[in-house]
């Protein structure tokens, strides 16, 4: 460990850099209660997934593939490369074959004949991929370099059964599956993490507050000046260019312990399932709110008008309409100033509000300029 601060951090004694460490790394195991990892944090700049997207062919299907004219032009394509020629104007009939997208998340640091999972999904109207086996499909980066190869029998999670009545079952998605393990990485991607004295930590959420922690913890470990803030979502940390050692070190560093920065005041509004999430510091000022339902109630009978004995007249159906309306109990709540969260759900539920009547108030809480939270509705 000594070696290593010593070769990676210049211009800090070494004699009182090696005994502070010694010391300070027995407290990276015992950290504050709300504490969490720097690598829970933040991400470091460079260490990233790439995604790549391929187009190829599923074969042996059971009679459930696609009839899209692209399928039978890809189809004769791979034919021809394979030295065989279609005649044309004769139709192949491909029942079993569909034409298929095909993506992968290449991992950082991956190299040359590692393994990675591929999706496959199915670009025509083929009605299930269980049972098929993906042909070699050549896996490219936004920049057209080929950085994979896939190919392997698929695992679909769903199925599809039809009648001949018209009757059919679906469960989830059988137009979709994957291959594990089902490309081999044919390149690995140019990166620059080891040719620069510093490394950067992106936080995942943008906090000045945050960010000064991070940074005093680092320097309270390894010294003054070794991180630095460039602003309130980057740490630039001084780092060993030499791989085995700027490994170790950046293992010591990840799993630190940083007490990060308390959120903003916020309530989340999710108005397509009533979720509601309100944070800590939802402050409300003095108001008084009201919330009441009023219910309309329509019900349609009907009645058959008979004419007397002998009369001229038609029997004929009347209808006949019942029209209610409940007003339901407004009853007023008032809040003092400087209101929890605690208070606020507690009065919301003396009057047995409903999350959409919820969403209501906390919206007009929100326009009367008492509600001290950013309102989100996702």
């Amino acid at each position: 460990m000594v070696a290593i601060l010593n070769a990676g951090i210049s211009g800090l004694k070494r004699t009182s850099q090696a005994l502070r460490c010694v010391g300070l790394c027995l407290l990276v195991l015992v950290g504050p209660a709300d504490a969490a990892r720097l690598k829970d944090l933040a991400s470091l700049a460079g260490v990233r997934e790439n995604q790549l997207i391929g187009y190829g062919l599923v074969v042996g299907l059971s009679g459930s593939g696609d009839k899209a004219p692209f399928t039978d032009q890809s189809f004769r394509n791979m034919m021809t490369q394979l030295g065989i020629t279609l005649p044309a104007g004769i139709d192949p009939k491909l029942k079993n074959v569909a034409a298929v997208a095909v993506h992968a998340n290449l991992p950082a640091f991956s190299k040359p004949g590692q393994a990675i999972d591929v999706t496959v999904s199915s670009l025509g109207n083929a009605k299930s991929l269980r049972g098929g086996s993906l042909l070699l499909t050549p896996l490219k980066g936004v920049d057209g370099q080929v950085y994979a190869l896939a190919q392997g029998n698929l695992v679909v999670g769903g199925f599809d059964a039809s009648g001949r009545d018209g009757s059919r079952v679906t469960v989830n998605v059988p137009s979709s599956g994957r291959i594990p393990n089902g490309a081999t990485v044919e390149r690995a991607v140019a990166s620059r993490f080891f040719h620069d004295d510093r490394v950067m930590y992106h936080l995942k959420q943008a906090d000045f507050t945050t960010a000064r922690r991070v940074v005093e913890a680092i320097n309270d470990l390894l010294g003054p000046g070794v991180a630095a803030a460039v602003d309130a979502a980057t740490v630039q940390v001084s780092a060993p260019r030499d791989a085995s050692q700027r490994v170790a070190y950046l293992a010591m560093l990840e799993n630190l312990d940083v007490e990060p920065g308390e959120a903003p005041a916020r309530v989340v509004i999710n108005s397509r399932t009533g979720t509601i999430v309100v944070g800590q510091h939802v402050r409300i000022t003095p108001v008084a709110v009201t919330h009441g339902s009023l219910t309309v109630t329509i019900q349609e009978d009907f009645g058959v008008s008979q004419p007397q004995p002998f009369a001229e007249g038609d029997t004929v159906v009347v209808p006949d309409t019942g029209l209610q309306i409940t007003e339901g109990d407004g009853r007023m709540f008032e809040f003092d100033a400087g209101v929890s969260v605690e208070s606020l759900v507690q009065a919301v539920n003396r009057v047995g509000a409903a999350p959409s009547d919820l969403m209501a108030i906390l919206e007009a809480l929100k326009q009367a300029g008492a509600l001290k939270a950013d309102l989100i509705v996702i």
